[in-house]
């Protein structure tokens, strides 16, 4: 109602939906022809934002994200219930394959990872539940990232409404797309079948 809402946590709110953009960093000018406030109230909001580590200023006053939104985000995963279906799979790709497997939902032009499995080996691709970025092709959400390379494959079920994309991320020249093709899709197969075939299903694809 009108008279529970409370103007300032509104208006910092406001600023944080900011961010949910392709550009990255923004300057306090840039802030203001996106929201609308005098860079005096910005100046005010963005300053408690930046003391709780939800913006951050860089050395050229310009303002991006913090970690405390891709913290919280981590604390609150995707359901239980798609978690325990995913995850196990996710938890396989990434121990035969040597590479990160992730799950991503792409709505509104972006991309989410939901959930992640990272290898046990020192050089790979840190990708963290909660990350977004735009799509850069359409047809797939597949990060554009230096020194790697992404490879995603849809998950097709009547099980989950959502666009779902299944990814295999990790160095170029290490990671075989050909190659990483096969281990999502034996991956996808053993999802639609049940639990049981998990493990021989992506064995296989190596």
């Amino acid at each position: 109602m009108a008279q529970d809402r409370v103007e300032a946590v509104e208006r910092a709110l406001t600023i944080l939906d900011a961010f949910d953009s392709p550009q990255e960093r923004f300057s306090l000018a840039d802030l203001a022809g996106v929201t609308g406030f005098y860079k005096s109230t910005l100046l005010r909001l963005l300053g408690s934002l930046e003391r709780y580590d939800y913006v951050q200023r860089g050395s050229d006053g310009r303002y991006q994200l913090g970690h405390s939104p891709v913290r919280l985000a981590r604390r609150h995963p995707p359901g239980r219930q798609l978690a325990a279906w995913i995850q196990p799979a996710l938890d396989a790709l990434a121990e035969h394959s040597g590479e990160t497997a992730a799950l991503l939902e792409v709505a509104a032009g972006r991309a989410e990872c939901l959930l992640v499995a990272v290898p046990s080996v020192a050089l790979r691709h840190e990708l963290r539940p909660g990350e977004r970025w735009p799509l850069s092709d359409p047809r797939s959400p597949a990060l554009d990232f230096a020194g790697g390379v992404m490879v995603c494959r849809a998950l097709d079920t009547a099980r989950e409404p959502r666009a779902l994309w299944l990814s295999l991320s990790g160095p170029t020249g290490r990671l075989q797309p050909p190659q990483a093709e096969a281990q999502l899709v034996a991956a996808l197969g053993e999802l639609t079948r049940g639990p049981d075939s998990r493990q021989a299903a992506v064995s296989e694809a190596r």
